[in-house]
């Protein structure tokens, strides 16, 4: 199941950082990164990742990741396992009761999820972008407070 979990991520990073439009680019990609694969497999996967084709400014139909308006691109993207050793937490930043995390791109959605399904009683609910989850935080809850229990909720969150 690791191994599972490391090809969807890997897949993930692919994804948000290049512009692929073929399966076969996406193979070959993946396969730069240590992932042989079969094309069925390959299209599970995508489907697991619910991820779309979207139309480029070009006019080139390319995959991207789902819930994601603008497509945020790297310009000049690290190979894929060096930026999987970074986490998807980049950083919080607390205004009043509200809250700016952000993370690295298509890792929002997944992270504000499980904030949510969580049901941290400081927190109120989120909205999620690609990169930038934005939480409301309850009313007489303090930062240090919300970090704590995001902590055991978000991933390399300290």
């Amino acid at each position: 199941m690791k191994i599972k979990k490391n090809r969807l991520e890997t897949l993930r990073m692919i994804i948000s950082s290049q512009e692929l439009g073929s399966q076969e680019e996406l193979l070959d990609a993946l396969q730069n990164e240590g992932f042989k694969l079969t094309q069925a497999t390959l299209s599970r996967d995508l489907k697991q990742l619910k991820v779309a084709k979207a139309a480029t400014m070009n006019g080139n139909y390319i995959y991207v990741l789902p819930n994601v308006t603008m497509y945020k691109r790297v310009s000049t993207p690290n190979q894929v396992k060096e930026m999987m050793k970074v986490p998807g937490f980049v950083s919080i930043t607390f205004s009043g009761n509200m809250g700016v995390i952000k993370t690295r791109p298509g890792y929002a959605g997944s992270i504000a999820y499980n904030i949510d399904n969580s049901k941290i009683p400081q927190i109120i609910g989120t909205i999620a972008g690609d990169d930038t989850i934005f939480i409301v935080i309850r009313q007489g809850a303090g930062e240090e407070e919300v970090t704590d229990a995001l902590s055991k909720v978000v991933p390399n969150m300290e």
